[in-house]
């Protein structure tokens, strides 16, 4: 897909914008972030939009991002590209997480313990839904949290992320994702298409199978850079002491 580069950076601003405020992001707000006039910045969304990367909702002059803006901006993320690279506020976040999560994991001498707590701190690290195998048996923490979002307002979204839960541990046995992290997006999901989430898991190795996982279950709209960072960190850190 061919975009420029300050569509790129534009696309990039809304998912994040998106992410921190929950509101869809409008063509002034993102003008006075580039220094541009709001006209050119709308002629740019245009352009996004009609790559089917960003939407317009029915009540709002705002544009959020898509599942396929997300895919992009996803893509870009694991590729390094520099725009998508942290700050050094958010570096400096993500490394006292991931000593967090350290200090509380490696003070278990159970591994069912250490998994345990890696998906808690995952789950008040990210405020999403924290998941594991352990042992046949998937661990789940957080729902209160995730329910909390704005996006679950809506009682059929409950219903729908309840029902990708509930086939979650048997898809994860059967379709066995191979990537060391695993990211699915909204209709990406093989379970619960509809609910509007992102499963993001890290396979790893462990006492109770080689092809464990732990990750969380957020909205689509969430700090993608962070919350991958966190869970690959934490899939790497287990394989190490386990």
């Amino acid at each position: 897909m061919e975009i420029t580069e300050r569509q790129r950076q534009i696309l990039c601003q809304i998912i994040e914008e998106y992410a921190e405020t929950a509101s869809p992001v409008g063509s002034v707000t993102m003008a006075k972030l580039f220094g541009v006039s709001p006209a050119t910045i709308r002629a740019e969304m245009a352009r996004l939009e009609s790559l089917g990367l960003i939407a317009q909702p029915h009540t709002s002059a705002g544009r959020v991002p898509t599942d396929a803006g997300y895919r992009f901006y996803v893509n870009n993320l694991e590729g390094g590209a520099q725009s998508y690279r942290s700050s050094e506020v958010e570096q400096r976040s993500l490394e006292r997480g991931t000593h967090a999560i350290e200090v509380r994991v490696t003070s278990q001498s159970q591994a069912d313990a250490a998994i345990r707590r890696a998906v808690d701190s995952l789950v008040e690290l990210t405020g999403n839904l924290g998941l594991a195998t352990i042992g046949g048996q998937l661990y789940l923490s957080g729902i209160s949290r995730l329910f909390t979002q704005p996006e679950f307002m809506d009682t059929r979204r409950v219903q729908s992320v309840a029902k990708l839960l509930d086939n979650l541990e048997p898809w994860l046995r059967e379709a066995a994702p191979g990537e060391p992290l695993n990211i699915f997006i909204g209709q990406e999901n093989p379970i619960g298409r509809n609910s509007e989430v992102s499963l993001i898991i890290s396979k790893f190795r462990s006492p109770f199978s080689d092809k464990s996982y732990i990750g969380v279950l957020g909205p689509t709209r969430q700090n993608y850079s962070r919350v991958m960072s966190l869970v690959r960190y934490t899939g790497n850190m287990l394989e190490e002491i386990l």
